[in-house]
């Protein structure tokens, strides 16, 4: 007779959610981080939450990344990389700079809690070499020097991610504290004293009525008829 055949052991599947430890890779590793942060904050990303989020040790991400900061750097690539997705610069500086401006301002509110985490470092990465030759390409095609173009590079950058990334800490603020302070402008700031604050009463309407676009777009306006203003003098 015919021995009867041994079952096969069962195959070890992965946890429900949550990939087996040889699927780890930094895209996997970043997404996951990222809407890690998304949801929870900063304080959320450790390591050992990121392994228990991916269903892993924690050690098994430092395969990939050499510590939590590596994993920042990562994050801030990442915005980048969504900001650049499908840009295409203008024939004209000055238009190819602000919707470049504009992409980084979307994503950083897109995304605020990683912004606020992020936006001062500086990735080193693939997507910001690619934004910053963009950018200084348009600033050399309206007349630069290197020298000039490399200054004002920064400062465009710096200043895009400032006013973005405070746009994206109030976002990050809980909704009962965003309308406090709306309301703020509309009411105690309306409210001041005529005899006391002058010059403050008499704006106080209008203030009401800058909201976060006018806000970036003065911005962003004031720096770009700068930087314009210099182009002439080239």
């Amino acid at each position: 007779m015919t021995a009867p055949r041994a079952k096969a052991a069962p195959r070890s599947r992965p946890r429900r959610g949550r990939p087996p430890s040889t699927s780890l890779n930094p895209d996997l590793i970043l997404d996951t981080a990222l809407a890690l942060v998304d949801r929870e904050g900063a304080d959320a990303l450790t390591l050992r939450r990121l392994g228990s989020e991916l269903g892993v040790n924690h050690t098994a991400v430092l395969r990939h990344f050499a510590g939590k900061d590596e994993i920042l750097l990562g994050l801030a690539e990442r915005l980048l990389q969504k900001a650049m997705d499908g840009f295409a610069p203008s024939k004209e500086w000055r238009p190819t700079l602000e919707a470049l401006a504009r992409r980084v301002r979307a994503v950083c509110v897109a995304h605020p809690q990683v912004a606020v985490l992020v936006a001062t470092r500086v990735a080193r990465r693939e997507a910001e070499f690619h934004g910053a030759d963009v950018v200084i390409a348009a600033l050399r095609g309206a007349g630069f020097a290197d020298r000039d173009a490399a200054r004002y590079y920064r400062s465009l950058v710096d200043t895009a991610l400032a006013v973005s990334s405070y746009e994206a800490s109030v976002v990050a603020l809980g909704s009962a504290s965003r309308e406090g302070d709306r309301r703020a402008w509309r009411r105690e700031y309306l409210a001041v004293s005529p005899s006391r604050y002058p010059d403050l009463a008499a704006v106080a309407p209008y203030l009401a009525e800058a909201d976060e676009d006018d806000q970036f777009e003065t911005t962003l306006g004031l720096l770009l008829d700068a930087i314009a203003l210099r182009a002439r003098a080239v």
